[in-house]
């Protein structure tokens, strides 16, 4: 499996169904996420198991994403018809309903690759990917087909990069928003260590 840590995300072009309903031909991830974050994240199939739970969850947390400028894009092989299906169909029928986001389809296959989430299946491993403003990917975590992800590990995620990019300092082990966070200097490990080693 392929690391993309450090490296700039593959941009794509592909169909899509908007967040507002719209479907679109032409939708680009560059041009998307121009000046914001993005949390850009795979899925192995419209109307199957454990991924109706995870689109829902990133749903649930829009706007909490919305609010730290995040755009928030899910991939899988699918058309963009049978996305359009899926929002479509109520949740309680096994649909998810009209989610306030992008989903991808990744037809060719070829987003899944790029990112080297392809599965020998050939659908994507459930691949979260945390791109910032520079189009640098900073955060992966791939998930094999039956592990769910943690959406609000994301978020975490989501508010450390912030919290680096704000302050210069680094986030230790389980930082939250609102706790120290560390100076990259063996000063600032030990001083850190020295109040927070047991809560550790």
């Amino acid at each position: 499996m392929g690391v993309l840590v450090g490296k700039q995300a593959p941009d794509f072009t592909a169909p899509a169904v908007l967040g507002n309903g719209d479907i679109v031909d032409a939708f680009t991830l560059s041009e998307a996420t121009k000046g914001k974050k993005a949390v850009v994240f795979f899925y192995p199939l419209d109307f199957t198991f454990v991924c109706p739970s995870e689109l829902l969850a990133f749903d649930h947390r829009i706007e909490e994403f919305k609010k730290r400028n995040v755009e928030v894009i899910g991939v899988s092989i699918d058309s963009h018809f049978s996305h359009n299906a899926w929002r479509n169909t109520p949740v309680n029928e096994g649909g998810i309903g009209p989610v306030n986001y992008t989903l991808v389809a990744d037809m060719t296959h070829s987003i899944c690759k790029s990112y080297d989430v392809e599965s020998e299946g050939g659908v994507a491993y459930r691949g979260s990917f945390l791109i910032d403003e520079d189009g640098q990917v900073r955060h992966q975590v791939v998930n094999d087909l039956p592990l769910g992800r943690n959406v609000d590990e994301m978020l975490r995620m989501v508010d450390a990069l912030a919290f680096h990019q704000a302050h210069g300092e680094v986030c230790p082990a389980g930082w939250n928003e609102g706790d120290k966070g560390m100076d990259a200097s063996p000063a600032g490990v030990a001083a850190y260590l020295s109040e927070n080693a047991d809560k550790l």
